[in-house]
């Protein structure tokens, strides 16, 4: 008997005819175990300090405190940060959902038929989803320079990856009969996929474009601490500089305007569901 046959032993009980039979043994208490174990080693690794926790909170309040109240008069030089923000989020979050169209496409079993083009293109999807929004936006300063240019091409790449793998998910979940339906008389796979195939999933994509931008508004806005424009930026500056009343004017016109956007946001979303 193992181990764990004899610390979580399984349930016996009789049968009506006599015979012995067991239960079938929960693997939860070895889940919790091994998340127990890997939680200690990772206290060990990390050097995690409650104490430096708790003492660090006292300064987060600190800090907290000084932001309040916000310098109102502040707010003259963060509108245009602030619409930088809305700009690239926007622009990014849809370049990057009508770019991700043809892949999740080429993503769907039930479209495509190659086993290999489906591997290959949920392979490319999960390696651009694996990258960092930051380092996509550093790597992008490099390339096309410092401002919102570099903003909206990280914001849309992470929006290529997500939308990509959310519609192919849902275009395998669809109707084929219509789609089948179409090729038989002679359409082409292209014309039964947008006349049988579009119809029963543009509200989803729709709906989870708009989420999409909903959270690339909040990405957005810390995008400036490696040079990709909007109210990172400034954001950054202040809180270098200590200038913790401008920082809660900061945080809170920002607080305001994803407020809006999540609200209209969620309006729209309901009456395409």
């Amino acid at each position: 008997m193992s181990i764990y046959d004899r610390l979580f032993p399984p349930k016996k009980y009789t049968l009506s005819n006599g015979k012995e039979a067991y239960q079938k043994r929960s693997r939860g208490p070895l889940a919790a175990l091994i998340i127990i174990v890997m939680t200690v080693i990772s206290v060990k690794i990390t050097g995690f300090s409650m104490t430096v926790l708790v003492t660090g909170m006292g300064r987060f309040w600190t800090m907290l405190g000084d932001m309040f109240p916000p310098n109102f008069s502040y707010m003259s030089d963060i509108w245009k940060p602030l619409f930088d923000t809305i700009k690239m989020s926007l622009l990014g979050s849809v370049i990057g959902a009508l770019v991700s169209v043809p892949f999740a496409v080429l993503a769907s079993t039930n479209v495509v038929k190659s086993r290999f083009v489906v591997a290959l293109t949920r392979l490319f999807l999960s390696l651009v989803r694996t990258l960092p929004t930051l380092v996509t936006a550093l790597i992008a300063t490099y390339i096309w320079g410092l401002g919102t240019i570099a903003g909206t091409i990280a914001i849309g790449v992470f929006s290529f990856a997500y939308i990509g793998k959310i519609l192919y998910e849902e275009i395998e979940t669809v109707d084929m009969g219509a789609f089948e339906a179409i090729e038989a008389m002679g359409g082409t796979k292209i014309r039964a996929f947008i006349l049988a195939i579009i119809p029963q999933v543009l509200p989803v994509f729709l709906s989870q474009s708009l989420f999409n931008f909903e959270g690339n508004v909040r990405y957005a806005a810390i995008l400036g601490y490696v040079g990709a424009g909007g109210l990172g930026l400034i954001l950054n500056e202040k809180v270098g500089w200590r200038q913790y009343p401008e920082v809660g004017m900061i945080l809170l016109a920002l607080y305001v305007t994803v407020f809006i956007i999540e609200t209209l946001s969620r309006y729209i979303r309901k009456k395409l569901v």
